[in-house]
C-alpha cells in the first residue's frame, strides 16, 4: 500500500494515463465472438453478407471504410473483379454512461453496474453531488455484396473495381500489430 500522498498521485495519474492509452479505434481485423471487427456470411457463390463492427473509439468513417474494404478482399479472393453493395446500412447505438460525484468519490455507472474511484480534485465546493451524463456510440456497418467476374460493363455502373478500393482505402487501414501500445 502507498502511504505518501504525493506517491499516490504519481501512481494514479501513472494508471489513468496506461489505461487510457489502450483505448484504441477497433482495427481491421476479423471479429472474435461478441466481438470487434469483420465478419463474413457466404449467401450463394458469388454473395456475401458483411458487417463491421467498431468500439467507441472508432468512427462511423472508419468502420464504413473497413467494410469496403472487406468487400474488396473477399472479391478478389474468390476470384471477382468487381462487386455492387445492395442494402447497404451504418447503425449508430447510443447508451449513456452516468457520472456521479458524491463528497470527492466520483463513479460512473455504465450497462447498469456502478464503478468508483476517488478523486480528491473533482468535488463540489459546498458539498453537494454533481452528476454527469456521456454518450457512448459504436458503429455497425453491413452490407450484401454481389461479386462480378470480368471488365466492368456499362451497365454496371455502381460497381466498385475491387483493386481500385484496396489501393484507395488501404493507407487508411490499421491492423493490430500497426497499433503502438
Amino acid at each position: 500500500m502507498i502511504k505518501s500522498p504525493l506517491l499516490r498521485l504519481i501512481f494514479a495519474l501513472s494508471l489513468v494515463g496506461l489505461l487510457s492509452a489502450c483505448v484504441h479505434p477497433t482495427p481491421y481485423q476479423q471479429a472474435p465472438p461478441r466481438g470487434f471487427g469483420y465478419n463474413e456470411d457466404r449467401l450463394d457463390q458469388n454473395r456475401y453478407r458483411i458487417t463491421f463492427r467498431g468500439n467507441s473509439s472508432t468512427p462511423r468513417e472508419t468502420v464504413e471504410d473497413y467494410l469496403l474494404y472487406r468487400a474488396a478482399e473477399l472479391t478478389l479472393q474468390n476470384g471477382f473483379d468487381h462487386f455492387i453493395m445492395v442494402g447497404r446500412d451504418t447503425e449508430a447505438k447510443t447508451s449513456y454512461r452516468y457520472w456521479v460525484d458524491l463528497y470527492g468519490r466520483r463513479g460512473y455507472f455504465y450497462h447498469g453496474f456502478p464503478r468508483w474511484h476517488h478523486d480528491p480534485w473533482h468535488r463540489d465546493p459546498w458539498g453537494r453531488p454533481s452528476y454527469d451524463v456521456e454518450p457512448v456510440t459504436t458503429y455497425t456497418a453491413t452490407a450484401e455484396i454481389i461479386m462480378i467476374r470480368g471488365p466492368r460493363r456499362d451497365r454496371d455502373i455502381e460497381a466498385f473495381d475491387a483493386r481500385q478500393v484496396l489501393a484507395q482505402v488501404g493507407p487508411r487501414v490499421v491492423r493490430p500489430e500497426q497499433q503502438s501500445h
